[in-house]
Protein backbone atom coordinates (compact mmCIF):
# COMPACT_ATOMS: atom_id res chain seq x y z
CA UNK A 1 0.00 0.00 0.00
CA UNK A 2 1.29 3.70 -0.95
CA UNK A 3 2.75 5.49 1.81
CA UNK A 4 1.35 9.35 0.75
CA UNK A 5 3.25 11.93 1.94
CA UNK A 6 1.54 14.30 3.59
CA UNK A 7 2.36 17.35 5.91
CA UNK A 8 1.20 17.23 9.80
CA UNK A 9 1.84 20.85 11.45
CA UNK A 10 -0.49 21.06 14.47
CA UNK A 11 -2.38 23.97 14.70
CA UNK A 12 -1.61 24.68 11.04
CA UNK A 13 -4.01 26.12 8.48
CA UNK A 14 -4.62 23.66 5.11
CA UNK A 15 -6.05 23.85 1.85
CA UNK A 16 -8.00 20.68 0.97
CA UNK A 17 -9.59 20.08 -2.17
CA UNK A 18 -11.68 17.39 -3.57
CA UNK A 19 -12.73 16.23 -6.73
CA UNK A 20 -15.16 13.26 -8.11
CA UNK A 21 -18.25 13.57 -9.98
CA UNK A 22 -20.91 16.36 -10.53
CA UNK A 23 -23.44 16.10 -8.30
CA UNK A 24 -22.28 18.71 -5.32
CA UNK A 25 -24.30 21.43 -5.34
CA UNK A 26 -27.71 19.27 -5.99
CA UNK A 27 -29.83 20.60 -2.75
CA UNK A 28 -29.79 17.02 -1.17
CA UNK A 29 -26.40 16.46 -1.89
CA UNK A 30 -25.22 19.94 -0.38
CA UNK A 31 -27.28 19.76 2.61
CA UNK A 32 -26.14 16.14 3.76
CA UNK A 33 -22.08 17.51 3.17
CA UNK A 34 -23.16 20.47 5.10
CA UNK A 35 -24.29 18.41 8.17
CA UNK A 36 -21.74 16.20 7.94
CA UNK A 37 -19.28 18.96 8.51
CA UNK A 38 -20.44 20.21 11.00
CA UNK A 39 -21.07 17.23 12.74
CA UNK A 40 -17.52 16.23 12.08
CA UNK A 41 -16.90 19.97 13.75
CA UNK A 42 -18.65 19.09 17.35
CA UNK A 43 -16.67 15.90 17.02
CA UNK A 44 -13.53 16.91 16.05
CA UNK A 45 -13.61 21.18 16.26
CA UNK A 46 -11.72 22.88 12.90
CA UNK A 47 -12.19 26.18 11.60
CA UNK A 48 -13.42 26.84 7.93
CA UNK A 49 -11.73 29.57 6.89
CA UNK A 50 -13.14 29.66 3.57
CA UNK A 51 -14.62 26.87 1.24
CA UNK A 52 -16.26 27.06 -2.14
CA UNK A 53 -18.19 24.20 -3.31
CA UNK A 54 -18.72 23.38 -6.75
CA UNK A 55 -20.55 20.70 -9.05
CA UNK A 56 -17.68 18.07 -9.06
CA UNK A 57 -15.07 19.68 -6.32
CA UNK A 58 -14.88 21.85 -3.54
CA UNK A 59 -11.81 23.38 -1.81
CA UNK A 60 -11.62 24.40 1.55
CA UNK A 61 -9.35 26.10 4.05
CA UNK A 62 -9.39 24.90 7.56
CA UNK A 63 -7.39 25.65 11.09
CA UNK A 64 -7.01 22.78 13.15
CA UNK A 65 -6.77 23.44 17.04
CA UNK A 66 -3.33 24.22 18.54
CA UNK A 67 -1.44 21.05 18.99
CA UNK A 68 -3.52 18.61 16.34
CA UNK A 69 -2.73 17.91 12.69
CA UNK A 70 -5.15 15.40 11.71
CA UNK A 71 -7.12 17.26 9.04
CA UNK A 72 -6.86 13.78 6.79
CA UNK A 73 -8.31 12.11 9.56
CA UNK A 74 -11.40 14.48 9.39
CA UNK A 75 -11.48 14.58 5.62
CA UNK A 76 -11.46 10.86 5.70
CA UNK A 77 -14.52 10.93 8.18
CA UNK A 78 -16.59 13.17 6.60
CA UNK A 79 -16.08 11.27 3.19
CA UNK A 80 -17.17 7.87 5.16
CA UNK A 81 -19.74 9.52 6.57
CA UNK A 82 -21.42 11.12 3.56
CA UNK A 83 -21.09 8.06 1.17
CA UNK A 84 -23.13 5.98 3.57
CA UNK A 85 -25.59 8.10 4.17
CA UNK A 86 -25.94 9.75 0.36
CA UNK A 87 -26.33 5.88 -0.83
CA UNK A 88 -28.84 5.01 2.34
CA UNK A 89 -31.07 8.12 0.97
CA UNK A 90 -30.95 6.62 -2.65
CA UNK A 91 -27.98 8.80 -3.62
CA UNK A 92 -26.20 7.13 -6.44
CA UNK A 93 -22.86 6.39 -7.18
CA UNK A 94 -20.36 5.59 -10.76
CA UNK A 95 -19.51 2.39 -11.70
CA UNK A 96 -15.69 1.56 -10.55
CA UNK A 97 -13.28 -1.04 -11.05
CA UNK A 98 -12.86 -4.36 -9.11
CA UNK A 99 -9.61 -3.21 -7.87
CA UNK A 100 -11.24 -0.59 -6.31
CA UNK A 101 -14.20 -2.77 -4.92
CA UNK A 102 -11.43 -4.85 -2.77
CA UNK A 103 -10.21 -2.33 -1.49
CA UNK A 104 -13.70 -1.14 0.01
CA UNK A 105 -14.36 1.86 -1.95
CA UNK A 106 -17.36 2.81 -3.52
CA UNK A 107 -17.78 5.72 -6.48
CA UNK A 108 -18.95 8.74 -4.69
CA UNK A 109 -15.63 10.38 -4.16
CA UNK A 110 -11.77 9.92 -5.31
CA UNK A 111 -9.77 8.09 -3.46
CA UNK A 112 -7.24 10.63 -2.50
CA UNK A 113 -7.51 14.20 -1.37
CA UNK A 114 -4.95 17.05 -2.50
CA UNK A 115 -3.22 19.71 0.29
CA UNK A 116 -1.18 22.05 0.50
CA UNK A 117 0.72 23.68 4.24
CA UNK A 118 -0.38 26.95 3.94
CA UNK A 119 3.20 28.36 5.01
CA UNK A 120 2.70 32.15 5.65
CA UNK A 121 0.28 34.64 5.53
CA UNK A 122 0.98 35.30 2.49
CA UNK A 123 0.34 32.11 1.04
CA UNK A 124 -3.01 32.22 3.41
CA UNK A 125 -4.36 35.17 1.59
CA UNK A 126 -3.16 33.77 -1.91
CA UNK A 127 -5.47 30.55 -1.76
CA UNK A 128 -7.92 32.19 0.70
CA UNK A 129 -8.52 34.65 -2.93
CA UNK A 130 -8.20 31.09 -5.00
CA UNK A 131 -11.39 29.15 -3.73
CA UNK A 132 -13.24 32.62 -3.66
CA UNK A 133 -12.69 33.56 -7.30
CA UNK A 134 -12.66 29.54 -8.33
CA UNK A 135 -16.48 29.74 -9.56
CA UNK A 136 -15.16 32.45 -11.96
CA UNK A 137 -12.31 30.48 -12.55
CA UNK A 138 -14.82 27.32 -13.83
CA UNK A 139 -16.35 30.35 -15.91
CA UNK A 140 -19.61 29.47 -14.00
CA UNK A 141 -20.25 32.92 -12.81
CA UNK A 142 -18.58 36.39 -13.95
CA UNK A 143 -18.24 37.42 -10.11
CA UNK A 144 -17.62 35.54 -7.10
CA UNK A 145 -20.86 37.25 -5.64
CA UNK A 146 -22.94 35.44 -8.00
CA UNK A 147 -21.49 31.70 -6.94
CA UNK A 148 -24.33 30.69 -4.04
CA UNK A 149 -21.99 27.99 -2.33
CA UNK A 150 -18.77 30.29 -0.91
CA UNK A 151 -17.90 32.00 1.93
CA UNK A 152 -17.27 34.62 -0.38
CA UNK A 153 -20.25 36.18 0.63
CA UNK A 154 -19.24 35.82 4.73
CA UNK A 155 -16.32 37.52 3.82
CA UNK A 156 -17.75 40.78 1.93
CA UNK A 157 -19.97 41.24 5.39
CA UNK A 158 -16.81 41.11 7.51
CA UNK A 159 -15.06 43.86 5.03
CA UNK A 160 -12.58 41.77 3.92
CA UNK A 161 -13.43 42.32 0.33
CA UNK A 162 -15.58 44.80 -1.78
CA UNK A 163 -18.54 43.24 -3.73
CA UNK A 164 -17.80 43.73 -6.70
CA UNK A 165 -14.02 41.82 -6.17
CA UNK A 166 -12.80 40.16 -9.60
CA UNK A 167 -15.51 40.51 -11.09
CA UNK A 168 -15.61 40.19 -15.14
CA UNK A 169 -18.84 41.72 -15.89
CA UNK A 170 -17.52 44.71 -17.37
CA UNK A 171 -17.49 42.97 -21.04
CA UNK A 172 -13.77 41.39 -20.60
CA UNK A 173 -13.08 37.58 -21.72
CA UNK A 174 -12.83 35.80 -18.83
CA UNK A 175 -8.91 35.09 -18.01
CA UNK A 176 -7.60 33.60 -14.51
CA UNK A 177 -3.97 33.89 -15.34
CA UNK A 178 -3.44 37.30 -12.84
CA UNK A 179 -4.64 35.10 -9.99
CA UNK A 180 -3.62 31.67 -11.52
CA UNK A 181 0.00 33.18 -11.77
CA UNK A 182 -0.31 34.55 -8.09
CA UNK A 183 -1.85 31.78 -6.89
CA UNK A 184 -0.58 28.54 -8.42
CA UNK A 185 -2.64 25.78 -10.01
CA UNK A 186 -3.74 23.21 -6.82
Amino acid sequence: MPDYKRAYVPGGSFLVTHRRRRFLTQSDARTLLGNIIRECQQERPFDINAIVLLPDHLHAIWTLPHGDSDYSGRWGWIKKEFTKRWLESGGTETAISEARKREGRRGIWQPRFWEHTLEDEDDFERHFDYIHYNPVKHKLVKCPRDWEWSSFHRWVNYGAYPDHWACWDDGRDLNFSDIENAVGEP
